[in-house]
């Protein structure tokens, strides 16, 4: 499927994970792909290897939770391909921690990153999307549907992102601009594999209702329900959370 031709998409965290899958899939599907992540060497990557796929694509560093560095980063974009069709913000930390021993300035990262982060992106690219037609696509989670034990600001971070998905559907519906997010569970990324380590003495129980019924699967199975959403044949969804999860919360 050559789904995105003509299109730009801008991935947030591409480096690994999500990120890098979803950027992969849009190059694979015609898109021009503007890649950003934290890690430089790593997002450089992703976009050598979206240029193989037959895509243009150019790579940037930036931090989401800088408003300055979001702003800059949708204006490189624009200003290499000429437009912005897609945003996907898909950026995002993991920690776990007892909560009554959680950190403020871990709590403060993790929502500066996973909500802020996000909040900055889409507010910058409001303006393009409004032009070209186009949407966005969040990457929440199971957190925000249901507890994560030991996760905490994790999970408060990612329900924000519903909240800020819903809002602007409905607030960007009537002019064109959808919005949509995903809500990954049991997905093998870096982030699951880096998080900082689980606390001791926990609850295994409480850790293994969070799991897939069958088994989990790798970031390709959210990037093609991104890829979905974003495309026309999501023009009909808008303001939606969909689950990718392998039937965890079902």
């Amino acid at each position: 499927m050559k789904r995105f031709g003509g299109k730009v998409a801008l991935v947030t965290g591409a480096a690994s994970g999500i990120g890098r899958a979803t950027a992969l899939r849009f190059a694979d599907e015609g898109a021009k792909v503007f890649c950003t992540d934290v890690q430089s060497e790593e997002v450089k990557l992703t976009a050598k290897s979206a240029v193989e796929l037959g895509a243009e694509a150019e790579a940037r560093v930036c931090d989401v939770s800088d408003p300055g560095e979001s702003d800059a980063c949708v204006r490189a974009c624009v200003d290499r391909f000429g437009r912005l069709d897609v945003l996907c913000n898909i950026a995002g930390i993991l920690r776990f921690d007892y909560f009554d021993e959680i950190d403020i300035a871990d709590w403060n990262r993790i929502l500066d990153v996973n909500l802020t982060g996000t909040f900055l992106m889409c507010k910058a690219a409001i303006p393009h999307l409004l032009e070209s037609g186009g949407n966005i696509v969040n990457t929440s989670s199971t957190s925000a549907l249901a507890g994560l034990a030991y996760g905490a600001a994790y999970g408060a971070s990612k329900a924000g992102v519903l909240g800020l998905t819903y809002s602007l559907a409905i607030e960007y519906g009537r002019r064109g601009v959808r919005a949509n997010a995903v809500c990954p569970g049991s997905i093998k990324t870096p982030m699951t594999r880096g998080a900082a380590g689980l606390p001791e003495k926990i609850d295994p129980k409480l850790i293994t209702r969070a799991m897939a019924l069958d088994r989990p699967r790798g970031p390709e199975a959210v990037a093609g329900v991104i890829a979905m959403l974003a495309s026309e044949d999501g023009a009909h969804i808008n303001g939606e959370q969909i689950r990718v999860d392998g039937g965890t919360l079902s």
